[in-house]
């Protein structure tokens, strides 16, 4: 099985946008639900969004509902996380992972092939 790729992250003031992506080389992200995790320095790490395989679906943490949005491009075979009002607590490192299906609350153990990650830093 292949590996998720993160890209996108960034520096970036309080209330700008990033847009994350999700890839991989050896699979087919759109044969899985794929989960957007983030860990912060200290804290665990946490669930933000996740798409369903169809894309019909998708969840988000309170904390970023209305302002994050994840999306699928099957011809880039990439899933895509839009952050948008970004605030100084969205700072993490943020990881994409793929499972059967999204169960929320989000948890670890029910995804796989995590990336590297990508790191988000919001300045106030």
């Amino acid at each position: 099985q292949g590996q998720m790729v993160e890209s996108g992250g960034g520096l970036v003031q309080a209330g700008e946008s990033l847009k994350l992506s999700c890839t991989a080389s050896e699979l087919s992200v759109d044969d899985y639900a794929v989960a957007f995790f983030r860990q912060a320095p200290g804290k665990e790490r946490e669930g933000v969004s996740c798409i369903s395989r169809s894309g019909g679906s998708t969840y988000y943490v309170n904390s970023v509902k209305g302002r994050f949005a994840i999306s699928r491009d099957a011809a880039k075979n990439t899933v895509s996380l839009q952050m948008n009002s970004l605030k100084p607590e969205d700072t993490a490192t943020y990881y994409c992972g793929i499972g059967t299906i999204c169960y929320w609350p989000l948890t670890m153990k029910d995804f796989a092939s995590w990336g590297q990650g990508t790191q988000v830093t919001v300045s106030s």
